[in-house]
């Protein structure tokens, strides 16, 4: 077997793509998306007659979204046996009710396509409001997705609160200690973005945490390989590919453990700001991804809008 194969053998492969040809290839069990994904699908030849259907709706700027992402996850469910990843507006991410609203709004777009809640995850940053927001979602049935998560309190405040997955990114977090210390990698167990995704596997199987934990993020297949056995891992279609054309063994990096430590108390509010305020990498790459998917959004709105 390859290596996308054997990785399969122990972890959900989800890919991190709109690109449906991509997913028709490389048939991963869930797809991911987000304002910089949709952003791409939005200029991909295979979405104009979806776009113009949108466009002629007359919608708002933030239903137009909504329309777009929603038909595109539609367009991915088809093609894959587990669930599509669809994210709130990143401009919510510190309005708890407005994030409820919007995950409400999109599970009624969905349900519409006659798209059942068991495929669907909504995305939600992994802001103090929004993993109350999810709180409340998963409480209704409304399973959720809690990403851009980058610090440790970030992954102990959402198993507190029930949350179905987190998606703790990898590259990202590798990202900033290249540009802000003078770290060298040379292998990926010196990667702090493999290093975190594994103290937080460990820890939630360690105290029996039900919530999955989805590394994300890879900037290279090193730091993938060296995640293997993750609950779940979302990979970009090159990575993808570049593992389906290696035959070389692939050795199992993480085991899932028996519960025997009980849980510590929930994770306070100011418990939380005060560690991810002290965190200086969570407080850049937080902050950092909520702007770019805002700003992303909103320049899918104006392709959406255009010509109105």
């Amino acid at each position: 077997m390859n290596k996308l194969d054997q990785l399969r053998a122990m972890t959900d492969v989800v890919a991190d793509t709109g690109d449906i040809g991509a997913i028709e290839r490389l048939q991963p069990q869930d797809a991911t998306t987000n304002p910089s994904l949709l952003l791409k699908a939005a200029q991909m030849p295979r979405f104009e007659n979806l776009i113009a259907t949108v466009k002629a709706g007359k919608y708002s700027e933030s239903e137009s979204c909504d329309q777009f992402s929603v038909a595109v996850g539609a367009e991915i469910i088809k093609l894959i046996p587990g669930r599509i990843s669809t994210e709130v507006d990143a401009r919510l991410s510190f309005d708890t009710q407005a994030t409820v609203l919007k995950a409400r709004e999109l599970m009624a777009l969905y349900d519409k396509r006659g798209i059942g809640s068991e495929r669907i995850l909504i995305k939600i940053a992994a802001t103090w409001e929004g993993i109350r927001a999810a709180e409340i979602l998963e409480r209704e049935g409304i399973q959720c997705n809690l990403t851009l998560v980058f610090g440790f309190a970030q992954a102990q405040a959402c198993a507190d609160a029930g949350v179905f997955l987190i998606s703790p990114f990898v590259g990202r977090i590798l990202d900033w200690y290249l540009a802000n210390t003078d770290l060298k990698v040379t292998q990926p167990s010196e990667d702090p973005g493999v290093q975190s995704v594994i103290r937080i596997y460990d820890h939630y199987k360690n105290h029996g945490y039900d919530t999955v934990v989805m590394g994300a993020s890879f900037r290279n297949v090193g730091e993938v390989e060296a995640l293997a056995g993750c609950d779940r891992l979302t990979i970009s279609p090159d990575l993808m590919e570049a593992m389906s054309e290696n035959h070389d063994t692939l050795a199992r990096a993480l085991m899932p453990t028996t519960s025997t430590l009980n849980a510590p108390p929930p994770l306070t509010e100011e418990g939380f700001r005060w560690q991810t305020n002290e965190d200086a990498m969570v407080t850049d790459k937080l902050s950092d991804g909520i702007r770019r998917f805002a700003a992303d959004q909103v320049s899918l709105e104006h392709i959406l809008l255009r010509d109105h």
